[in-house]
């Protein structure tokens, strides 16, 4: 037997999976069953390493919560693990078929559901260059769960993998090809795991077939992403090298010119960990407004921020940038679906994105878009020629399917 066969011999597809999904600012967990979807418990931690941070936890129909300091991913987990316990759950032993992983960058060396190993592990650490944000956060939840669950195998699902095809046009940065071969410089795309969720379930919800579908679909959440899917095919994508291209997020900038790294450097003498930082965490709408969750960003337009005000309109302006684009790359688009925190919540975002686009054949219907619901539902008119789709992405079923599938 092969040794991913030994490790997994006995398991089956119908056991539910942990799924620990953690980013750079927040930790997801979820207990699902891959094949039926119902989900045993789940919960999330939010604002980790902020002054005051937040966990609700579900199960057996009872929601719960607690404020409190959340220094760090470990600290999240801990609390999430007495929850467990307190709603009589012993997750070490529960009848599990896999813990999945969603991990941010795999490189191009991983590109399909991975069995963790202490090799894998390493890989992934030495990927952490290229997520300084997310891969050491997820590794941690690896470790944790490892340490927890030692019998049960660990599977990494990365986000990067949805976009490992793109086409050498979109993934080529237009630098040294000895330079850019040597360090492995290249567009990745990120998100892929919910872009991959929402796309299927976006085909689905209009019964048509994958294949068949063009679609732009919008990941609006702290982080912010944008893909373009040709004929069930990612053709492009907004995130690059690093989850730090493209469109305007929490704490990240998004897209900017080189130079300007370069000016910070020469003239305000910024070293690398200084731009790292300020790129990464205090930039994006936190830079702009001082405010990187978007809830209370809205409440601070309504209060006449201006500042505020200023980031969001920079936000859709490039919002609007990359749909247009894709439109274009696309050449005859579908259906465009908004998903995340943002996307699916911020009624708003998605009026102001798509505004003043009817000669382009997409019709919002305000009615329609201002609904709430954790369903997928459609906010166009149905004489739209695009169909404009709220799809409330579900990694954590994405991930527990793959993983599943691979033991």
């Amino acid at each position: 037997m092969s040794g991913v066969s030994q490790v997994n011999a006995g398991r089956r597809a119908d056991q539910p999976v942990l799924v620990v999904n953690a980013g750079s600012s927040s930790l997801k967990y979820q207990v699902v069953h891959p094949l039926s979807g119902d989900v045993v418990a789940d919960g999330i931690a939010e604002r980790i390493g902020e002054a005051q941070s937040s966990i609700t936890h579900t199960q057996n129909g009872r929601t719960e919560s607690d404020e409190l300091p959340l220094p760090d991913h470990q600290a999240a987990i801990a609390r999430a693990l007495e929850f467990f316990t307190a709603n009589g759950v012993d997750v070490a032993g529960a009848d599990l078929c896999a813990v999945g992983h969603r991990v941010v960058h795999g490189g191009r060396t991983f590109y399909r559901p991975t069995l963790i190993t202490p090799e894998v592990v390493e890989e992934i650490e030495r990927l952490s260059t290229l997520a300084p944000l997310h891969n050491p956060a997820n590794l941690i939840g690896i470790r944790a769960a490892q340490e927890l669950l030692p019998d049960v195998p660990s599977v990494a699902v990365f986000d990067t993998a949805f976009f490992h095809d793109l086409p050498d046009a979109a993934a080529t940065y237009a630098i040294d090809r000895e330079v850019a071969a040597a360090h492995a410089i290249r567009r990745y795309g990120f998100h892929g795991t919910s872009h991959e969720y929402v796309s299927a379930t976006a085909a689905e919800f209009l019964g048509r077939d994958y294949g068949d579908v063009n679609q732009i679909v919008l990941h609006l959440g702290n982080g912010a992403s944008a893909s373009a899917i040709k004929a069930g095919k990612a053709i492009d994508t907004s995130m690059g090298m690093t989850p730090l291209e493209g469109l305007v997020m929490g704490t990240r900038c998004g897209d900017v010119d080189p130079g300007m790294i370069l000016h910070l450097n020469r003239v305000a003498g910024l070293g690398v960990d200084a731009i790292d930082a300020l790129l990464n965490k205090r930039s994006g709408l936190k830079g702009l407004a001082g405010e990187n969750d978007f809830r209370t960003l809205t409440e601070k337009m309504a209060a006449g921020d201006e500042d505020a005000k200023a980031a969001y309109d920079v936000y859709i302006h490039q919002l609007r940038r990359y749909i247009g684009a894709y439109m274009i790359e696309l050449g005859r688009v579908d259906v465009i679906s908004f998903t995340a925190g943002v996307g699916e919540n911020a009624a708003s975002v998605r009026a102001d994105g798509l505004a003043e686009l009817e000669n382009y054949g997409i019709i919002i219907d305000p009615d329609r878009n201002a609904v709430r619901s954790k369903e997928p539902r459609r906010i166009s008119t149905d004489d739209s020629p695009v169909t404009v789709l709220v799809v409330p992405t579900n990694e954590e079923l994405e991930i527990a399917r793959q993983s599943a599938e691979l033991v």
